[in-house]
């Protein structure tokens, strides 16, 4: 039986991962007590006799916790922001050509960011098969439930959007990371072959979970049709936790909460032969966080990648 620790139970994250891993009978799940759970020898002794180690932590203390870990055999799988561009991490986006198979024989691997998971999974299809130019100017806006923010923004958000006096303000979509620095540019430009950022709008929504990411392309800036970009998402997508989906939307409409409490994740295309909408839906914390970070976890364990998720 393999022996998984996640350092950092009590997250958000991490505790979607512990709900996920609780029915299975493959895996010994170890979690620190909460008087030892920041204890550095007791982490250390748990990280070095795990098969499998999940960070979930912030980045400084992802970055130490690394550096705790001396058994060649534990691999590990960090939730942060903090190896996601750094050589010698695989990116844990296993539907992307070629990701699957560094996944399975790594020791290390960085989980993508949840809004990254959004506008990746659309755009670097499409570089790689050629159909943008690597200096294509892109925007994007990306919706997600307030449980992207972890503990502090859900207890707000569950008292300011608590009848009978909610806050207008907070019922309403609240737009982030003004200044365009958002922490998952990086990968973004790194994993899609960019040379330059997009303009990238993120939006907390009141709802728990769930992600919707737009990515708007005029026709002028796209190397081919409409019909290429949906074949390019259909061989793309064959095999895994993301499918490409026709007509995915509801009567006119497409909720950002549509995939909560699962961890697949959907891709569609909707506009006209002049300006396009390419758009992903999943959940924040399922192919967002926790969901892909077992899926990553189950490739390196060689069982099915969908084992224990909800799909």
């Amino acid at each position: 039986m393999k022996k998984v620790f996640i350092d950092g139970s009590a997250g958000t994250t991490g505790l979607r991962i512990r709900e996920r891993l609780a029915a299975r009978d493959d895996l010994e799940v170890v979690v620190l007590p909460d008087n030892v759970r920041k204890d550095v020898e007791a982490r250390r002794a748990a990280l070095n006799a795990a098969d499998v180690a999940f960070l979930c932590l912030p980045d400084a203390a992802a970055i130490e916790a690394v550096a705790l870990v001396e058994n060649p055999d534990t691999v590990v799988i960090d939730t942060s922001t903090a190896h996601r561009t750094v050589e010698g991490w695989a990116y844990g986006f296993p539907e992307l050509t070629g990701y699957r198979a560094r996944i399975q024989s790594a020791k290390r691997i960085a989980n993508p960011g949840c809004h990254a998971t959004g506008f990746i999974a659309l755009i670097e299809p499409l570089m790689r098969a050629g159909l943008l130019a690597p200096d294509v100017a892109l925007a994007a806006f990306s919706l997600t439930g307030y449980s992207g923010g972890g503990k502090k923004m859900i207890a707000d958000y569950e008292e300011k959007v608590g009848f009978p006096s909610p806050s207008t303000l907070y019922l309403g979509g609240r737009q982030y990371a003004l200044g365009q620095k958002h922490k998952h540019l990086p990968e973004i430009v790194k994993v899609c072959g960019l040379t330059t950022a997009p303009a990238f709008s993120p939006i907390v929504v009141p709802h728990y979970s769930g992600m919707e990411t737009t990515v708007p392309v005029f026709a002028k800036d796209l190397k081919g049709t409409v019909e290429d970009v949906k074949r390019v998402y259909h061989e793309t997508y064959a095999q895994g936790l993301v499918r490409f989906i026709e007509n995915a939307d509801e009567e006119g409409f497409l909720s950002s909460a549509k995939l909560s409490g699962l961890d697949t994740l959907e891709v569609s295309v909707y506009g006209n032969e002049e300006r396009i909408l390419l758009v992903s839906r999943f959940d924040n914390l399922g192919k967002g966080a926790s969901g892909a970070a077992i899926q990553n976890m189950n490739l390196v364990l060689g069982v099915p990648e969908d084992t224990g998720l909800c799909v």
